[in-house]
């Protein structure tokens, strides 16, 4: 398969060689169970089945994934059997199907959603995807989880690898939200629509700033749901702010900045959450 799923647009014939991804032809998951640390509307009481899958196309020097996403651990598994570990978590009772960094294995992955499955199937990504690529996504996905890392392309660059992150993931998240519309809440739980994360980085408010701007210019009261993130955890051999955890006046700051912008539709998080045990062992389980 030449491969240009993502923005790289790598053209790497990936059943020859890795592509951009670190990935080859098929699919490869790390782990496969009931996620309870997604926002309430998604985890719910019971879980979310998240399926982690191994690769990446971004490079943040942060993630906390490291050993999956660049590391590329994991297991390979065939459609079939992937179809048969959403059947499962939803047999263990999870409220929906949650994709996590799926976007380099779409070919692979969309036969196996099909027939369409009895929960949400939620896609949980970097945002740093081709509008191309979310329309072929179109009426498979109920749920738009992206994040918008960045507004600073210089800051895209350095930490990413990936200087065009926001005109790139800002018209994919446009296209998201034209797909699933206003969000739909039944019992506590998101049926459709779309979550914008954003995750505060150490030392880098104005970023913060102008990701919060695009949001609240951009959708009007009601049109998406907002989380903003405290779970940065320092990753070893990292220095300077980035080698800290985000402070409490940080991320005051940036709650504050969201509800003086007027967006009250999402979530904001404890600090404690940015802790080591909150990141799921990659051991794969249920895979």
């Amino acid at each position: 398969m030449i491969c240009h799923l993502c923005p790289r647009r790598c053209g790497v014939d990936r059943a020859v060689q890795p592509g951009f991804c670190g990935m080859g032809e098929g699919v490869r998951l790390a782990r496969a169970a009931l996620h309870h640390w997604e926002e309430p509307v998604i985890s719910g009481t019971r879980g979310s089945g998240a399926v982690f899958f191994s690769g990446c196309t971004l490079r943040c020097v942060y993630c906390q994934n490291h050993d999956i996403s660049a590391g590329g651990f994991g297991k390979d598994v065939s459609t079939a059997r992937l179809r048969e570990i959403f059947e499962e978590l939803i047999a263990q009772g999870a409220h929906n199907i949650n994709l996590v960094t799926p976007t380099h294995f779409l070919p692979w992955i969309l036969p196996a959603l099909t027939p369409k499955l009895p929960v949400p199937v939620v896609y949980n990504c970097g945002g740093y995807e081709r509008v191309e690529t979310v329309r072929a996504l179109k009426d498979t996905v109920d749920v738009w989880l992206p994040d918008l890392k960045y507004a600073d392309g210089a800051l895209a660059k350095g930490l990413s690898g990936a200087e065009d992150y926001f005109d790139v993931a800002t018209a994919a998240i446009e296209e998201m939200v034209a797909q699933a519309g206003p969000p739909v809440i039944e019992n506590g739980l998101l049926r459709r629509g779309v979550i914008i994360r954003h995750l505060v980085l150490p030392g880098q408010l104005d970023n913060t700033r102008a990701v919060i701007d695009y949001v609240s210019r951009r959708f009007a009261h009601g049109e998406v749901l907002f989380s903003l993130m405290a779970q940065y955890t320092p990753q070893p051999g990292l220095t300077g702010p980035l080698g800290r955890h985000v402070t409490a006046a940080e991320y005051r700051a940036a709650v504050a900045y969201m509800e003086n912008c007027g967006i009250r539709d999402g979530f904001t998080q404890e600090r404690t959450s940015a802790r080591e045990e909150y990141t799921p062992p990659f051991d794969l389980t249920g895979v």
